[in-house]
């Protein structure tokens, strides 16, 4: 046995590759390249948190850099009291989730019969849709559309326009034709199931890579969408979370107590500006925890979903 653990270790040890002088230069490289992208990526993440986590003079003042001055945590205290942002807060969350299981359903519904080559007029269907990728009706039509199915000022104007991703639909496709044989369909059939039976039972569990991909895409999308709040809702208890960041970073609103004097005035506005840095962070936590969790399967499904076509 011993004999044999040091014949692997030799054999091992003559196929490594050695690096040559070009190689280690690349390699450098690379590696610098990467260090000044982390640095670049990691700085302002670093000044926002600091920011959030400092008082309010300090931030007004412009002392803070990368570390906290005075800490404190009245703007997350402020956050989380105000009714006004919670309430933003949640209906993200609904849009996100629901969003994200409606399209993703839709997605997987669109693109699985695509993916098979007995689909009468797959081809027909999917040139459409790439039509639709590339050239829309604008806004103003969308609008109209939007308002004569009722669904201005609704919870429904936030997740129907925008349910079906044409680039979605074409990873998933991508994905099914290259991963599910027509072999095991057949297979399947002989066995008396059904498609739907099929997709349920062997199509789903074999594409949780590509799930996770256009999962993630849509919660993402979702998260941080404020445009078609903003053109379609009116109801301040229906806005996202982005809306009321949006009015805390551009508009310079806060929807606290108002000021009565010079003093409370300069208060209110340090408090604002404290107070973007904290949303930021807030509104930033659900993405960076998610991520970690589907980047494996995110990683996987977009090189088959790239790569083959």
């Amino acid at each position: 046995m011993s004999i044999t653990l040091q014949g692997l270790r030799r054999t091992s040890e003559r196929t490594t590759i050695e690096e040559t002088r070009t190689d280690k230069i690349f390699l450098l490289g690379v590696k610098i390249m990467l260090w000044i992208a982390l640095i670049l990526v990691a700085v302002p993440l670093i000044y926002i948190v600091a920011n959030s986590f400092s008082s309010p003079s300090a931030v007004s003042a412009g002392r803070v850099l990368l570390w906290p001055i005075e800490p404190s945590l009245k703007a997350y205290r402020e956050a989380f009291s105000d009714p006004l942002i919670m309430k933003g807060y949640l209906n993200s969350f609904i849009y996100a989730i629901g969003g994200t299981l409606i399209s993703v359903t839709l997605t997987i519904a669109i693109a699985y019969p695509l993916s098979r080559r007995t689909f009468f007029g797959r081809n027909v269907i999917m040139s459409v849709l790439i039509f639709t990728m590339l050239f829309s009706g604008g806004l103003i039509p969308t609008y109209l559309v939007v308002q004569d199915l009722g669904l201005l000022n609704t919870r429904w104007a936030m997740v129907i326009p925008s349910a079906i991703g044409v680039w979605q639909v074409i990873i998933a496709r991508t994905f099914f034709r290259s991963t599910i044989p027509d072999e095991l369909y057949e297979a399947a059939t002989i066995d008396g199931a059904s498609d739907l039976r099929f997709l349920w039972s062997i199509v789903l569990p074999l594409s949780k890579p590509v799930i996770a991909v256009i999962a993630l895409m849509y919660a993402i999308f979702q998260w941080n969408s404020y445009f078609d709040a903003l053109i379609y809702l009116k109801d301040p208890g229906l806005y996202p979370l982005q809306i009321v960041l949006r009015n805390v970073l551009i508009l310079n609103q806060y929807g606290g107590a108002g000021a009565q004097n010079l003093a409370q005035q300069l208060e209110q506005q340090q408090l604002a500006n404290v107070l973007k840095y904290a949303l930021i962070v807030i509104s930033s936590l659900p993405v960076l925890v998610i991520y970690p969790f589907v980047a494996r399967h995110f990683t996987k499904g977009v090189m088959v979903g790239a790569v083959k076509g």
